[in-house]
């Protein structure tokens, strides 16, 4: 309902608007996840805090779909996952020979959790279980397709040795319910909709990656972390599951006026705790988290505004 709330709100605000005002795009994913809440209000503080300027949250098939609306300008901010934007800042692994070099940062916002869900009843109890199974990888042009694609390769696991499904959240979860597939993963900040949705519906298993299944996914993608989703996250829940994180990073075209990337980063900043209220992902959107985790170069105004307040600014974010 907070989502619907979000989206009819900021419809009835683009109506109303001036001719005058600056109107931006912010690329985010599909409705279960987190990157349209959050995305959906961060548009709201722009809308509640930046004179002449209004923001629309846009539903897209994610990260790898919003680089590409950032280098083409159909974008004006994006929310992808820290590898997704690497690769396509350097033009290596998925982006290999479509390099997107005006990619900027403004921050990053808060990590991923790679999640693999499936029913309580089910026999998966690891990746490996997964051979000969029906497993929904993530919507076509995702970060969780990425992601998932990465980890079990570093693995020793192919697609070959299942039937992958590329089915968004919200598809993935219905069709665990339903039993039309035996597993699912999730590449989101969690604790997320979709799954806290099938877990008041359903029995659930989350299961956990092994420390030399994380240390080989490592060795793979260098963004992934060590990951523990805390027990009790959805119900049923009753011991902790350790997984791989991913920091998510708020993104723009290196053309963006800088004044403008200026107060967007301080906005951010400075008006967490409404950000939090919308998701509670947002309890790591840091100066610190962004100094370690930013994959890519900041925006000079969002540089700007770090050297503002003191922050100690790594050289690989420098332009």
């Amino acid at each position: 309902m907070r989502i619907l709330k979000y989206a009819v709100a900021v419809s009835m605000l683009v109506v109303a608007l001036p001719l005058s005002a600056q109107q931006l795009s912010i690329a985010t994913g599909g409705t279960g996840g987190v990157y349209y809440p959050i995305g959906g209000g961060f548009a709201e503080m722009i809308n509640n805090h930046i004179e002449g300027a209004k923001a629309t949250a846009e539903v897209t098939g994610a990260s790898v779909e919003n680089m590409g609306l950032i280098m083409r300008g159909d974008a004006d901010l994006a929310l992808a996952l820290a590898d997704t934007v690497y690769q396509a800042y350097t033009g290596t692994d998925n982006f290999e020979d479509r390099q997107i070099k005006n990619i900027r940062a403004l921050a990053s916002v808060y990590p991923n959790a790679v999640q693999l869900v499936t029913l309580a009843e089910s026999d998966i109890k690891s990746i490996v279980d997964l051979k000969g199974k029906r497993v929904s990888v993530g919507a076509p042009g995702s970060g969780t397709e990425l992601n998932v694609r990465a980890l079990l390769e570093a693995n020793g696991i192919s697609y070959g040795d299942f039937e992958p499904q590329r089915l968004n959240f919200n598809e993935t979860a219905d069709a665990i319910r339903d039993g039309d597939i035996d597993a699912g993963f999730w590449s989101v900040g969690p604790p997320t909709s979709s799954i806290l949705n099938l877990a008041a519906t359903r029995d659930i298993r989350l299961i956990s990656l092994s420390s030399e299944e994380v240390a080989n996914a490592q060795n793979e993608v260098a963004v992934f972390a060590p990951y523990e989703l805390a027990a009790g996250m959805y119900d049923g829940m009753e011991e902790a599951v350790q997984t791989i994180g991913i920091p998510n990073v708020l993104v723009v075209n290196a053309d963006m006026d800088e004044e403008l990337a200026y107060k967007l980063t301080r906005l951010l900043f400075e008006n967490t705790d409404e950000l939090i209220a919308v998701h509670p992902a947002a309890n790591d959107t840091t100066v610190k988290f962004t100094m370690d985790s930013t994959p890519v170069p900041l925006h000079p105004g969002a540089l700007r505004y770090f050297e503002e307040v003191g922050a100690v600014i790594p050289d690989r974010l420098r332009p």
